[in-house]
């Protein structure tokens, strides 16, 4: 077995912690990864890919930078990535203490963007600009990857694009100018954990590097209004102002950027 990681002997404990079990399972999120809870540990498990490098990659960048786990191990075995991590203090920002209070959320969510904003990209080892993005895309639509099972209900039909293929040509043709910044390339609420309204972790950076900022507020923005509109299997809120998370930011929101990334999403 070739294992790649930190050097540390906690890459030892990888199979031994699965073995001696005292772990629940993470079910939330879309990943498609494998997440067991231990004590003070968070094993990641997923299949080898450029996303899943990109985690480790990232992850180790922005330790001293940010709150992000602390990474003991990382191998490859078997066409499968093994990523051995802390666990974030916290709170995840759809918690049932964030839904209920969204002005406390948003002050988290916006502050954990300005955060992200903040870091100097100077020497980040990840370009995930739209040059990078839309050959990432590409290699999906091309080789059947796209879940059409998880897209948003009228990005493909009789009201919107007649195929991935189609909606890739689309992304091509309508590039936005960027503003680049250091990118989750997921944020999400369950990838945001907090304290108050302070972020105290994010996780989930497979995606993350230099992007334009309006990438991370589409995602942001979209993830709000599913959870408080009942998706993810609880009830549905009625006292939130979409336009909270934009005056917490203190900007108009570009609607055609954020259009352009939540359908660029729809193809990863």
């Amino acid at each position: 077995m070739t294992v790649q990681g930190t050097g540390n002997i906690e890459e030892e404990r990888i199979d031994s912690l699965l073995l001696a079990g005292g772990y629940t399972t993470d079910e939330i999120g879309m990943s498609g990864s494998s997440v067991f809870l231990f004590e003070d540990r968070v094993l990641k498990i997923q299949d080898c890919s450029k996303e899943s490098e990109n985690e480790y990659l990232m992850t180790r960048y922005l330790q001293g930078k940010l709150p992000v786990p602390a990474v003991y191990a990382y191998k490859k075995s078997d066409g499968k990535s093994y990523l051995l991590m802390g666990k974030c203090v916290g709170e995840m920002a759809c918690g049932d203490g964030y839904m209920e209070n969204p002005a406390m959320q948003c002050q988290l969510l916006a502050g954990g963007l300005k955060r992200l904003w903040a870091v100097d990209i100077s020497d980040c080892p990840s370009d995930q600009r739209l040059k990078y993005k839309l050959k990432q895309a590409a290699y999906n639509v091309e080789n059947g990857l796209v879940d059409l099972e998880n897209v948003e209900p009228d990005t493909f039909g009789e009201n919107g694009f007649g195929s991935p293929a189609q909606l890739l040509d689309w992304l091509y043709a309508n590039m936005p100018e960027e503003e680049p910044v250091l990118s989750h390339g997921d944020y999400c609420l369950p990838n945001v954990f907090g304290m108050g309204t302070q972020v105290s972790g994010y996780i989930d950076l497979g995606r993350s590097g230099i992007a334009d900022k309006w990438c991370d507020i589409a995602i942001c923005y979209r993830s709000i209004s599913q959870n408080y509109s009942g998706k993810y299997k609880r009830q549905a809120y009625f006292h939130y102002d979409d336009l909270l998370l934009f005056r917490e930011l203190g900007i108009e929101p570009d609607w055609d950027k954020i259009r352009y990334y939540i359908l660029l999403d729809e193809l990863f």
